[in-house]
């Protein structure tokens, strides 16, 4: 009998579908890994198993029983224990009582029992000693630890519900070789023990190491659940992918003709910074080059560094032949680099004030204006404006009266007004809906073809594959593999994105 099994589980979020049909049965004494590419609804499968999303439709039970999961505290009287991808820790308090978190020991109904809190948490310290690293302990706070050290404690933290069902999605995803394998130790004792566990990662060798079954997710629905033991990495991969490697052989259409790139507009050599190392590549006029791979795996860190918006340790960034030392945006727009974020509403739009002001700070800046004379201003946006199919009413309604998809052109359009030599693109056409989405990429492209150099990450492996002329994946900050010609294929890129993983 399943220990834990969701049947035909949806969701939905207004007219997007998060889930369609999700499927997962866990056994008793099993870890069963769960994946699926960026966005297939594996994570909205747990997060229904552990109570913090409710379904639409669908049948949970636990241990054959039927239940209804009120919430997060529910999850956890009924035995389900989670860690988040998204860590949720208290970063003032310490170590030990960020374990405990969940469930403090108190005496005389109303105090923390210091003692027993201080004897419960280092149960769980102890199970990671020698590989927690310097600075760790019961009494550091959260704050102040590093990145890998706030992902063991959360591990701690989750290990400490001492729940039957045990829920992990990515849990080693900042974690080093050292600390994966002591937690990988962990979990198969656990398995001895007969805890359920689910394990999401996108790192293949993991999911060999540790997994006993594999449940692919695709597009919101669960596609297949075998043994792992009876297939292997490419069969995985092509049930993700939705299709057999023989299958797919054949490069997406290429943006433009095979013919070579224009002169190099951009060529960094050997980049090293926080959360990047040692990446080199060019960028030839009239060249798009994409950045693939997991996501968080230090693409937008390289291209924020470029930007000067991110600090840069070692390394050498030639724009159009010259050395380009740009430590500050300010610096790096004044040389001819453009930077779009798909967070607008951090590093796009100004919240609040008219369309025309949002359009116009870039020329302020590189023509070093200090009178503002709106019909001149209006008069040299419009080509940008209408080469996005912008629709608003007026240059002085505010930003906010725009539908997202607007917003971004907006943004996009602020550049164009004096056109840039290199055109950064960070997950340009995140939150924007198909048709913004198609009017940008019609745009992008005929700006390559006009020469623009143009360096686009998305999160989306289909618009790598339907706009880049070649493809740098990404993992662990370096790049691990370039895909060019009719290696550009959607089976490829999962292949090199989670092989390198």
């Amino acid at each position: 009998m399943s220990k834990l099994r969701l049947s035909g589980v949806s969701k939905a979020y207004g007219a997007t579908m998060a889930l369609r049909r999700g499927d997962l049965e866990v056994e008793a004494g099993e870890v069963h890994v769960l994946i699926g590419s960026n966005g297939s609804g594996k994570s909205t499968l747990c997060k229904i198993a552990a109570g913090s999303v409710r379904p639409d439709s669908g049948e949970i039970t636990i241990d054959g029983q039927p239940v209804r999961i009120s919430g997060p505290q529910g999850a956890r009287a009924l035995g389900i224990g989670t860690f988040y991808q998204e860590l949720s820790l208290a970063a003032h308090r310490t170590v030990e009582e960020n374990i405990c978190l969940t469930d403090l020991p108190h005496k005389a109904g109303l105090f923390v029992d210091r003692a027993a809190l201080a004897a419960r948490a280092a149960r769980y310290i102890a199970l990671f000693d020698g590989v927690t690293g310097s600075g760790f302990a019961a009494d550091a706070s959260v704050g102040e630890l590093r990145a890998d050290q706030r992902q063991l404690v959360e591990i701690m933290k989750t290990l400490a519900t001492e729940a039957p069902v045990l829920i992990f999605d990515e849990p080693t995803s900042a974690l080093d070789s050292a600390q994966v394998e002591r937690f990988f130790d962990i979990l198969r004792d656990l398995k001895r023990q007969g805890r359920a566990m689910v394990f999401i990662s996108h790192r293949m060798d993991e999911i060999f190491s540790i997994g006993d079954r594999v449940t692919v997710i695709r597009d919101g629905e669960t596609v297949a659940t075998s043994r792992l033991a009876d297939t292997d990495q490419a069969a995985v991969i092509g049930r993700m992918v939705g299709e057999a490697p023989r299958q797919a052989q054949a490069a997406v259409a290429p943006v433009k003709s095979d013919e070579a790139a224009g002169e190099p507009v951009l060529s960094v050599r050997g980049l090293t910074g926080p959360g990047y190392a040692n990446v080199s590549f060019e960028v030839g006029r009239g060249e798009i080059v994409g950045f693939g791979g997991l996501h968080g795996q230090g693409q937008s860190a390289v291209l924020r560094a470029l930007f000067g918006a991110h600090p840069v340790g070692t390394g050498e960034v030639l724009l159009k032949g010259d050395r380009l030392d740009a430590r500050t945006p300010r610096a790096a727009i004044r040389r001819g680099l453009a930077y779009v974020s798909g967070d607008r509403s951090r590093d796009g739009i100004i919240q609040g004030r008219p369309i025309l002001e949002n359009l116009m700070p870039i020329h302020y800046l590189r023509q070093r204006l200090r009178i503002a004379q709106p019909a001149a201003l209006r008069e040299k946006a419009r080509p940008a404006v209408e080469a996005l199919r912008t629709k608003f009413a007026g240059y002085a309604d505010p930003i906010n009266a725009l539908s997202g998809g607007n917003q971004q052109k907006i943004v996009i359009a602020r550049w164009l007004i004096d056109r840039p030599d290199v055109l950064l693109l960070d997950d340009p056409t995140k939150g924007v809906d198909l048709s913004a989405k198609g009017d940008l990429f019609a745009l992008i492209r005929k700006l390559a073809a006009e020469g623009l150099g143009i360096v686009l990450y998305s999160s989306e492996d289909a618009e790598l594959l339907a706009n880049a002329d070649r493809i740098l994946v990404f993992n662990g900050g370096r790049v691990t593999r370039e895909l060019a010609g009719a290696e550009r294929t959607r089976f490829n890129l999962y292949h090199a994105a989670y092989e390198a993983a």
